[in-house]
């Protein structure tokens, strides 16, 4: 018998818009013949479950829906939410509250990655190499003298919880910080302010299935943007080379680093590790839990860079959280 699941996506944030596409993108690749398969949106307003031009509310009780009399529940949930509730361990707590397999990150690592400047710091037990960094909280007076004094220029300020490039900024000089962290404060009540570190931009993903984790080919960011911004990740203002043109000695020492951060950061499902390459060392960005899997998304060109199907992935993650 077919095991039902949950795509969810939307979110409370303003990765919503995003989050569905991957949650559409997704329905494409999953086996269709092995899962009978649900999108489903969560918003602020509403909890609903899309069935051709229908929408069916979600029981919050125990995440189901009733279409034409009968009761649909789900096995496992694949969660594609980009941000709250989906990226930050709410989502999760709940899902373990009501007893509900799901794929990605459990509470902790949820809260955890989801707060870039406390992943810094907790990896930093790791030896974990990352660019310095600032945290401003919407209530700090911000000395901005202070600020270059200790990161230097340019310097960059992003929502400590977030992504997509929302709300980010590149300073080149001190009197356009105050509006740079009053723009990510528009996305977070806290920015996180990191020292630039000039080098190549990588991104590497990684998922664990039956106790063996499994690294994908990197994949090298070129832009002519001034960083990896929304347009560049999604308006096609970027080269994205898979795998990535590095040195097999530098390729295998960034694949057993993005291992150790997955395992450090006890994590769970599909993730991606984003990096910065300085005069041959890899310096750790952040990491995304719930990576994006739009047609514009690098998780499915690592995956088809590997020689694997998509569908076959995400089947074994399936199977891993319904374990």
């Amino acid at each position: 018998m077919k095991k039902t699941i949950a795509i969810i996506g939307g979110g409370y944030s303003s990765e919503a818009g995003i989050s569905m596409k991957s949650t559409y993108q997704l329905m494409e690749m999953m086996d269709s013949e092995k899962y009978t398969l649900y999108p489903v949106c969560i918003t602020k307003e509403a909890w609903y479950a899309q069935v051709g031009e229908q929408q069916y509310s979600i029981c919050k009780e125990d995440f189901s829906f009733e279409i034409q009399g009968e009761k649909i529940t789900f096995d496992c949930v694949y969660n594609s939410i980009h941000g709250t509730p989906g990226e930050d361990g709410r989502l999760p707590a709940y899902f373990e509250l009501i007893g509900l397999p799901y794929t990605s990150c459990g509470v902790f690592t949820g809260a955890l990655t989801f707060n870039k400047f406390a992943t810094k710091k907790f990896l930093e037990a790791f030896a974990i190499q990352t660019a310095k960094a600032l945290l401003v909280r919407k209530r700090d007076a911000v000395d901005t003298r202070n600020i270059v004094a200790e990161l230097g220029l340019p310097c960059f300020a992003k929502p400590n919880n977030g992504g997509s490039s929302f709300g980010v900024s590149k300073v080149k000089h001190e009197t356009d910080l105050p509006q740079a962290i009053a723009n990510a404060l528009h996305e977070d009540g806290e920015v996180i302010i990191e020292s630039f570190v000039k080098g190549i931009e990588i991104s590497n993903g990684v998922y664990e299935v039956n106790g063996e984790i499994t690294v994908l080919p990197i994949t090298e960011i070129q832009t002519d943007n001034e960083f990896f911004d929304y347009n560049a990740k999604y308006e096609g203002k970027s080269r994205e080379i898979t795998p990535a043109q590095l040195s097999d000695e530098l390729t295998a020492e960034i694949k057993a680093l993005t291992a150790k951060i997955y395992k450090a950061l006890d994590c769970k499902g599909v993730c991606r590790v984003d990096y910065i390459i300085a005069e041959g060392v890899p310096y750790f960005l952040e990491i995304n839990t719930v990576p994006g899997m739009s047609k514009a998304s690098i998780i499915p060109q690592q995956i088809r860079a590997a020689g694997m199907k998509e569908s076959d992935v995400f089947t074994a993650l399936i199977e891993e959280a319904l374990k």
